[in-house]
């Protein structure tokens, strides 16, 4: 993010309960180790198309529960590798919310947002004023913490931590 404070891209609508099968496929989780060929498989069983078509910056919309099912973090991995600049839900599972946090991948839970979002509109993520904008109008999200903003900038728990302790020293 480097200190960008609105996020604007394509929206991408998907549904309730969308789990870590569907948005990696199981059937890839260890012979698949490449990031390219992770991003080519991200969410194929739910939108052969998204992969193809997304463009860096994009944002997946979801409902409720979205991330449910295993502790995979190709879930998530496969999200950033395809330049998915957030996720907007109703709600997101734990673990996937924090293999999200962990990989730098900035995830907000608004639901009254995620129900008004159309397919291909474009949105604006107002991180500054914690707002989300789309067609139907301007919708809250609660404030992001600054270890949270710090996470997700820095691309990652891990980058967050060194980049802690070299600040430290």
């Amino acid at each position: 993010m480097g200190g960008v404070m609105i996020l604007s891209g394509r929206a991408w609508k998907y549904g309730d309960n969308v789990n870590t099968d569907v948005i990696f496929p199981g059937k890839y989780t260890y012979t698949v180790t490449e990031r390219a060929e992770i991003a080519r498989h991200a969410l194929e069983d739910l939108d052969p198309t998204f992969a193809a078509n997304m463009r860096p910056g994009d944002i997946v919309v979801g409902g409720r529960n979205w991330g449910c099912g295993s502790s995979r973090e190709q879930a998530a991995t496969c999200l950033v590798y395809n330049g998915v600049a957030a996720v907007v839900a109703a709600s997101f599972s734990r673990i996937f919310y924090r293999n999200a946090l962990n990989t730098g991948l900035l995830v907000i839970g608004c639901p009254a947002a995620a129900a008004a979002i159309q397919p291909g509109e474009q949105l604006a993520i107002d991180l500054g004023r914690s707002v989300i904008r789309c067609a139907a109008g301007e919708y809250a999200f609660p404030p992001l913490s600054a270890s949270v903003m710090g996470i997700v900038e820095a691309g990652g728990l891990v980058a967050y931590v060194k980049r802690k302790l070299a600040t430290a020293s």
